[in-house]
């Protein structure tokens, strides 16, 4: 009897002192600027915009195939599927440490025969239950607990940063796809005028007025534009067959008709700087493994303290088995053990020094995502400006392009000018279809970027851009 209150007594002063080991965590100070600086002078508050949702950020280019779409990935796609195992794996992880803070239970029974003479204590039938505990007074387990709940929601934040980086490569490859089309389009309309125009001058050069040179940069030119029509169709196929493995089918079994081109680029709010370091799955990231790393050195310091066990067994045990369960036949054992290092040649020194570098890792790492989140936020904000320019003044430049063709096209046949001059136009206008083309899909997959660096959909929308009409 004494040995239990003296059990009881040591239980609850264990409870009592338990404390945690190692330094308890406190976010490192980053440089966070008050604004964006290539957001200066040209944005200004919004109104929510409610209807758009954080998990369908897509939905602002109003593309139903693309939304479609992008639904298919959080789906289908196989890398989000290993993604979200290794969060599974890492939440299990933190459950089985979980199950350390409470007590073992096990029961054993034994049944037997014997014969000859055997030593008095020996027992073949035997039922007993043993019960073992280990109480965390230094707070080891609770650091590894800690520390493996950081590592789940370090799992689960890249879960959404691969979530959101695959659906932002769908939209990109979708805009080229279009872009494409797009381009098929104008190559189709060139292809028709050059055949016109080659069946014109193939009369003037049969009725002696026109010159086989004519002829002959006539059809080099239709050629060339033939050509050019099966790259698009070369890279057109690619980038199907890249949507569909984003979206977690073969190839084979899926196809995207031809769809008219749209530039529109939405109004995209921005938020204030700090918002950042909360919508960003990545930095999410990188502030759980730090935190999980900070908690790895209380599980280190705590090697220093001895390890308390306790346990306890209660059962029978007999000779035979009619008097197994005989009261007389009873016993119950209690007691604690206690664990210590006495000397291990500077390891746990060394383990601790590697749980703080580790830390330390972790700290520059954490700071060096918020800079590069901060780095492509301006990146993605001055391609737009920038690219918002060059589109106004590639605008004008394809105007002068189709102004100069119709003039050419009009004194050629007049008589005016020489074939190789209209020929000069038309292709300056279509190298000029062309860049403007390649700047609107530029600025589609500058916006897809800045969303995706602003770390995905929002909710109240704070910032977007200013008219400038």
């Amino acid at each position: 009897m004494k040995r239990i209150f003296y059990m009881t007594g040591l239980l609850a002063f264990s409870l009592l002192t338990a404390c945690a080991a190692g330094p308890d965590y406190q976010r490192p100070s980053v440089s966070v600027p008050v604004a964006y600086k290539e957001a200066s002078g040209d944005w200004r508050q919004a109104n929510p915009q409610d209807e758009i949702t954080p998990s369908a950020w897509w939905s602002v280019y109003k593309d139903p195939i693309l939304d479609h779409l992008e639904k298919q990935v959080n789906v289908s796609n196989q890398s989000l599927k290993e993604a979200e195992a290794a969060y599974r794996e890492a939440s299990a992880v933190a459950e089985e440490t979980r199950s350390s803070l409470f007590p073992s239970l096990s029961l054993n029974a034994s049944i037997g025969a014997q014969r000859g003479n055997m030593p008095s204590p020996m027992a073949p039938d035997a039922l007993y239950g043993t019960a073992i505990w280990t109480p965390d007074i230094w707070g080891r387990i609770h650091r590894g607990l800690e520390s493996d709940e950081e590592n789940a929601k370090a799992s689960a934040a890249d879960l959404a940063a691969a979530q959101l980086s695959l659906q932002a490569l769908l939209a990109t490859n979708y805009f080229d796809l279009r872009a494409q089309d797009e381009l098929k389009r104008l190559l189709g309309e060139t292809v028709e005028d050059d055949k016109t125009a080659l069946q014109i001058i193939r009369r003037q050069y049969d009725t002696g007025t026109g010159s086989v040179t004519d002829v002959l940069a006539a059809e080099t030119q239709l050629e060339n534009v033939q050509t050019q029509i099966s790259s698009v169709r070369a890279r057109r196929a690619r980038l199907e067959h890249a949507i569909a493995v984003l979206i977690g089918r073969p190839p084979a079994y899926f196809s995207l008709p031809q769809k008219e081109f749209s530039a529109y680029v939405p109004e995209i709010p921005l938020g204030v700087p700090s918002a950042l370091l909360e919508r960003r799955p990545d930095i999410a990231a990188a502030e759980r493994t730090m935190k999980s790393a900070n908690a790895q050195i209380g599980v280190a310091a705590s090697a220093w303290f001895p390890n308390l066990t306790l346990s306890a067994s209660s059962g029978a045990a007999s000779t035979t088995l009619g008097r197994l369960l005989q009261v007389s036949d009873g016993f119950w054992a209690v007691g604690p053990a206690l664990a210590e290092t006495i000397f291990d040649a500077g390891a746990r020194e060394a383990l601790i020094a590697q749980k703080r570098a580790a830390y330390d890792q972790s700290v520059a790492h954490y700071r060096q995502t918020v800079l590069t989140a901060f780095q492509q936020v301006e990146d993605s904000l001055s391609d737009l400006r920038i690219l918002a320019e060059e589109e106004k003044s590639q605008e004008a430049s394809l105007d002068h392009a189709r102004i100069t063709e119709q003039l050419m096209r009009h004194h050629y046949m007049d008589g005016l000018e020489p074939y190789n001059s209209f020929l000069m136009a038309q292709t300056a206008r279509l190298a000029s279809e062309r860049a403007l083309l390649a700047v609107r899909q530029s600025r589609l997959d500058a916006s897809v970027a800045l969303i995706e660096s602003l770390g995905g959909g929002w909710e109240a929308p704070q910032f977007r851009k200013a008219d400038k009409n």
